[in-house]
């Protein structure tokens, strides 16, 4: 894991380099969902657009479904946010992911997690940068449960409490779960979701050309 800082290198100068390129920053929060399977394809994915960095909050369950190793960026969880404040002038880790993130995407967000973003509840470093997000600034989240919790009737209450928020829906799709149901719940797929990011950095003008 990189060392926990959160200010970026600074390229040291040289007369014959052009203009170093402007990086944009992508925060992605994982939760504890089987499709959190998914994220080291979905980090590898993102990282090939184009002056694009990113970072990785955790929760502790979502830990259950992926190889740490796997993941070739930063990742935070609840450890770092508590071994980095040891007093009134350390730095609050969910406060500085806010600041160096120019868009958060969650994916997948469980249905737990799901409940606890639109009842504003934050005990965990992911749902405290969410909780403090900038809400000038794009939020993207991708549902991902079983399919009788997705069908339960206060899924979709939860769900349209976060889009009136601001935060931008990402569906679910439907196809066999991992439990072997099959119906709507799984997250979009990875194809879905990069190109989602694409087209909302491009809107904004956030997005580096090639």
């Amino acid at each position: 894991m990189e060392p926990l800082t959160l200010s970026e290198p600074q390229p040291s100068p040289q007369n014959s380099l052009p203009t170093p390129q402007k990086y944009h920053h992508v925060l992605v929060g994982v939760t504890g969902s089987v499709a959190a399977l998914k994220l080291p394809i979905l980090v590898s994915e993102l990282l090939e657009i184009p002056g694009l960095k990113v970072r990785v909050v955790t929760t502790e369950r979502a830990k259950h479904f992926y190889n740490p190793q796997e993941i070739p960026v930063t990742l935070y969880s609840d450890t770092e946010e508590w071994q980095l404040w040891k007093g009134r002038t350390d730095p609050v880790l969910h406060i500085d992911l806010r600041r160096w993130a120019d868009l958060m995407l969650v994916a997948p967000l469980d249905a737990n997690t799901l409940a606890k973003i639109a009842n504003g509840i934050c005990d965990n470093l992911l749902t405290c940068v969410i909780r403090a997000w900038d809400m000038t600034k794009p939020l993207l989240f991708c549902p991902a449960m079983n399919t009788a919790m997705w069908e339960h009737p206060i899924t979709a209450q939860q769900v349209e409490q976060l889009k009136d928020f601001g935060y931008t829906e990402i569906p679910c799709v439907v196809k066999r779960l991992v439990c072997g149901d099959e119906g709507r719940g799984a997250m979009a797929e990875v194809w879905t979701i990069v190109e989602k990011v694409k087209a909302i950095l491009s809107e904004r003008d956030l997005l580096t050309q090639s």
